[in-house]
This record gives C-alpha cells, structure tokens and sequence, in this order.
C-alpha cells in the first residue's frame, strides 16, 4: 500500500475519532487519523475533562468550607482562580499526551491540519485534501470517518455571540482571567448547568435562564425539580419560561433583557456571560456538499451503521446530532469500524442504554426512559424512589441530599429507566447501565447483593421500593 494510501481515515481525534482509529488499528487496518488542533478534540482539551477539573476544584472548596461539620478546622480559606484553571488546563494537557502515546503504539498516522473531501471518479470514495502549515497534501483511503465533532450554538441576530471579553462559549469560560463577581448563564442543559455551579461555588452571583419550564428539561422532572430546588438553595437564581431578548453592553457589565413567562422584560445585570444554549455541528469546509453527503439542521445524515450514503464514508458523534455525548462517539466508532471489518454480532447502538451524567452539585445521572416518557409510550409502570438521607453511606459523607428512582415496565418487569440526583451518581448510573444492557427484570435486581455500607445500597432500596419491599424507610 502507498505511503499516502490507508485503509481507513478518520477526521477529527476526539473521543469518537481516536477511538475508532485505535480499533481499526487492532483489526490490522492502516489507519491514519487528521486533527487540526490538539489530540482528544474538544471533549479531552475544552470539554468533559478539563471542566471535572474544574468542578473537582469548587468541590473540593465547598467542603473546606463546611470543615467544622466533619470537626475539621481551616481558616482563612480562598482561593486563586488563576492556579484553579492552571490545573485544568495541566490535566487536560497530560490526556492530550496520551492520546498522542496510543497513536504511536498503535501504528497510527497522525496528519496536522484542516481535513477535507474531494469527490474522485463516479462511486468511488472519496480523497481526503488535508491543509496544514507546510501546504496542502492528499491522502486517499478505502474508508473515511467524519468525527469532526460540534460546537456552541450561536444567534447573532439577537447577540447571543461570544465576544472574547463579557459574552462566553464553554471555552473562554474554562479559562477566566478573573473571577467574575456575578454571571448570566443562557441555557440550563448539562453545560450551563455545570458552569453554574463551579461559579455559584466560587462566590459569583449566578443567574441562570432557561427558555423551558424547568432546568435540566431532559432529565426525569421529579429529578429536574430536586435538582432545581438544589440550585436555588445554594443561593443561584434560576429563570425558567425565559428567553434572552437581547443584549447592552457597559464598561464593566452586559444587561440583558430578560422575557419572562408572564410576558414581562426584565433586566439582569452581570460581568459575564456564558452561552449554553446547544451545540451544532463542524459541518462547514468538509467537502461535504461536493461528494453529497447530506446535512440536516447542523447535522450529518447517518444510518444505524453510521453510513452517509456516500460509498465509503461514515459519521460519528456530536457531529451527527444528539444524544451529544463523548461515550456515545466513542461507542459509535467502534461499531462503526467493526462493520467495517466485517465482524459477527455487531449492533447498532441502541440509544435508550446511553447514561447521561451532569457533574454539578449535587450531581444528575439517568439512563433509559423517564417516568413521563415511559408512560407516553404505553407502559403501565411501577416506580420506586429511595432519598439519600435514608442511607448510611450518605449519611456519613454528610451528603444527605439525593435522590434515586427507577421505573418499570408493570407487565414484564423490565428496567424501564433509572435516575439520580446527589452525591456520586455519575458513578453509580453505569450499575443501572448494565441490568439494562442484560435486560435484567426487577426479580435479578431484588437478588443482586450490593455491599454495605455503601451509596450503591439506595439502588437495591430504589427496585425494592418500586415493589412495596423496601427496607429502610
């Protein structure tokens, strides 16, 4: 095979990029993966590492705050916010090397630079162009993976547009010159929601608006409502049923113009702005309207397999659309080169087993259907919900505030969805993840031992309460 001719090329080195590219590389396929920034995408440099970081931080502040309830004593606690993001920044740095250490192990060819795609002769697959500092240079492959990832919504018509100075994406907000006294977030998804509660941590005024009746409007409402209550206690002030309307921007602050559910405009002043009202995706300079591939509202068009319907060429991740998640682009990848290869027993990727996880405080967790959505789609369910406070574990962490809930299907016993709001339910979800990969009923769940004293045990008392068995309340 030519040095510029592979099996495989994957555009973008993300969590769906480099991953594929690695399980390519192990099926024996030359693989070579185009990156025009730095290795692990946004995800590993701007996204889910460094804002655990992040939020590690705040939490680690808010316990020393609270020291003489574990009888503890620290004085004079602060903080420097430019040592806070200077760890961020270091742990995002070291993965990124890693990445880097894998694509050598695995043979894989690393090329610098803007990918692209450039139709050859009547049904054949496409050549990638790649443009970096020393030119333009054409590698050719047997199969593409588009993994180019998605970025911050904007709508600059109304000024919801970052500016570098008082109106933020994710990125700027990661990476503060200083610590902003008060802040507006736009948007009460995952990513608003997290930079809510590092800043709100931290001492900052938040303010978040959210245009739905509620925040975390993906996640089961008792969930969203708890969390909600959460947030408001902790001291943020929450706008839901709200819409920016537009933008007046000061010396030091911006006010926005705030529509409330009432009709009303009001105004909030603050220092700074993120946006978090969604992502769209890289679709621009791809190439992709010269072989065909199609693009609806910001997303690549896939199949189960991941095909675009150009021979060839494949998508994955956030690039494809929602759920937008890292270990969903992962998951895709690997099923997506295992087809490839030509393997027995691949599936396609059943979205109802994704986890979804908020890292904010407390934290939300969920896989699966939620009360509501299960209801919708005709089940007759049976719920159960166990609070933190009537765990041990829980209770000696000192974190009694929490939630777990699960929701079956009446008939069969089926895990239908699992949800959580408190302390480490991000870890707890996968437990959930997997009876629903086995189809586990509510009988496996009742005769799984879980270990005490931990956090799990709210899980088993979640089932058992579902089924009028529960034990501790």
């Amino acid at each position: 095979m030519a040095e510029n001719s592979f099996d495989l090329v994957v555009i973008g080195s993300g969590p769906g990029g480099y991953v594929a590219a690695i399980r390519a590389a192990q099926l024996g396929m030359k693989t070579a993966i185009v990156e025009r920034d730095a290795l692990g995408g946004v995800c590993l440099n701007w996204g889910c590492i460094p804002t655990k970081a992040l939020l590690r931080t705040s939490e680690v502040y808010t316990n020393m705050k609270h020291a003489e309830a574990f009888g503890l004593k620290a004085e004079n606690i602060g903080f420097d916010i430019e040592a806070v993001v200077k760890r961020s920044r270091q742990v995002a740095g070291k993965l990124s090397g890693g990445i880097g250490f894998l694509m050598k192990k695995h043979k894989i060819t690393v090329l610098e630079g803007e990918g692209r795609l450039k139709a050859g002769s009547k049904g054949a697959t496409p050549t990638v162009i790649i443009k970096g500092k020393e030119g333009e240079k054409t590698v050719s492959a047997s199969h593409i993976i588009l993994a180019t990832g998605a970025r911050a919504r904007t709508i600059p018509a109304i000024g919801l547009e970052p500016d570098g100075k008082f109106i933020w994406t994710a990125k700027e907000a990661m990476v503060p010159d200083e610590m902003p006294k008060s802040l507006l977030v736009i948007g009460s998804g995952a990513i608003g929601i997290e930079f809510a509660s590092f800043y709100n941590a931290l001492g900052a005024e938040v303010t978040v608006v959210e245009m739905l009746d509620r925040v975390l409007p993906v996640e089961d409402r008792e969930i969203s409502d708890f969390a909600g209550k959460s947030f408001k206690k902790q001291g943020m002030k929450i706008l839901t049923g709200s819409t920016v309307e537009g933008f007046e921007k000061g010396a030091k602050t911006v006010k926005a113009k705030v529509k409330g559910k009432d009709g009303k405009v009001t105004e909030v002043e603050a220092e700074r702005v993120v946006l978090a009202i969604g992502i769209v995706g890289n679709t621009e300079n791809l190439g992709l309207e010269e072989v065909g591939v199609k693009v609806d509202r910001g997303h690549v068009v896939i199949n189960e397999w991941m095909e675009t319907g150009v021979n060839g060429v494949y998508a994955i991740g956030d690039v494809c659309g929602p759920p937008w998640l890292a270990h969903k682009a992962s998951h895709e990848g690997v099923i997506c080169v295992e087809k490839i290869a030509g393997l027995d027993n691949v599936h396609p990727l059943e979205t109802s087993l994704i986890p979804g996880c908020t890292y904010c405080q407390p934290q939300v967790a969920s896989v699966g259907l939620t009360e509501e959505k299960a209801k919708e789609a005709g089940y007759k369910v049976k719920v159960g919900r166990f609070p933190f406070q009537g765990n041990g574990k829980a209770i000696a962490l000192g974190e009694p505030e929490g939630l777990v809930k699960t929701v079956f299907d009446e008939k069969t016993g089926e895990l239908l969805g699992a949800h959580m709001v408190g302390a480490e339910v991000t870890e707890l979800i996968q437990g959930f993840g997997i009876a629903k990969t086995l189809e586990a009923t509510e009988e496996d769940l009742f005769h799984t031992v879980f270990p005490h004293p931990t956090l799990s045990e709210m899980m088993h008392e979640s089932v058992l309460d579902a089924y009028d068995k529960v034990i501790h309340t």
